[in-house]
């Protein structure tokens, strides 16, 4: 039993490698030890901030991971300065800061540069309703994000980062990694994953948001999520779009919430039992 489990969880880190490929990167991209080590002493060493920006945070109804957006901008350092001209420790633009009416000497005080990026982020998420996407939009701003869903035809971060700047696609990696070092990461793809049911299209140039019913139920690290594909006669990267995260979760669980169209659920559970045995066959023939 123990060799099938090993096959199975074997075939399912060689699809998370197709998963990245194809861009739907969803997952930590450096879970290494020196990176943990690496976020967690910036966060160590700066003990008594971090605690002072969860707070407020918390004050404002934004989940803790959000201190993580300052942890990447700039290590908690209220001085640091980067060559486009980004100040503070939330690195606001002079624009950024005017918008919400911050000064110039206001982006390097602690208080006020956290409470106006509270009120900063809150906007976004009332926007884009996942903290992903926000995290790009307070990087490249709200123009690149709608230039990029227009581009792709799709308000899902996993369709539409491909027309960011390059830049924007590296930090919200690092946003990812930082919070897999904080053990929230499950938690920012949970947001995700529950956010990404209304999809937005344009037609002719017109913005039609058109909704995708999702139907769930729970499956574990048995399925091969190319079996449950082929058996539904459906893209594997369809699966995934439905499901981002899932392949990291099961890694780690063994378990997970599953999505499919409420018209390919009733398939999925009257063949449940077929595709778990096919799933586990193949992770046997991987195995060999």
């Amino acid at each position: 039993m123990k060799t099938i489990f090993r096959n199975i969880f074997t075939g399912l880190m060689l699809l998370g490698t197709v998963v990245f490929v194809n861009g739907q990167f969803l997952e930590a991209s450096d879970t290494s030890e020196s990176s943990v080590k690496r976020y967690q002493g910036i966060i160590n060493a700066n003990k008594d901030l971090v605690e002072f920006i969860e707070q407020l945070l918390l004050q404002k109804g934004l989940p803790k991971h959000l201190r993580n957006l300052a942890l990447i901008e700039s290590h908690f350092n209220k001085n640091i300065t980067s060559g486009a001209g980004a100040v503070g420790i939330w690195q606001f633009m002079t624009a950024h800061a005017n918008q919400y009416g911050l000064t110039e000497q206001g982006r390097t005080d602690i208080y006020k540069s956290t409470k106006t990026a509270t009120i900063s982020l809150s906007n976004l998420y009332k926007k884009y309703n996942n903290w992903v996407t926000v995290v790009a939009a307070y990087n490249c701003g709200e123009g690149n994000i709608a230039k990029a869903m227009q581009a792709a035809g799709s308000s899902q971060y996993h369709e539409f980062y491909k027309y960011l700047p390059a830049e924007t696609i590296n930090h919200v990696k690092k946003y990812l990694n930082a919070c897999y070092a904080t053990g929230e990461l499950q938690s920012v793809l949970s947001n995700y994953n529950s956010a990404r049911i209304n999809k937005i299209f344009f037609e002719n140039g017109n913005r039609k948001t058109v909704t995708e019913n999702l139907a769930e139920t729970e499956i574990n690290a048995g399925f091969n999520l190319k079996v449950v594909a082929d058996e539904l006669n459906v893209e594997v990267d369809r699966i995934l779009s439905w499901n981002p995260g899932i392949v990291e979760e099961l890694q780690k669980k063994g378990e997970s919430t599953f999505f499919l169209p409420t018209d390919l659920m009733p398939d999925f559970l009257l063949r449940k039992n077929k595709i778990l045995t096919r799933s586990i066959k193949v992770g046997a023939a991987i195995q060999q």
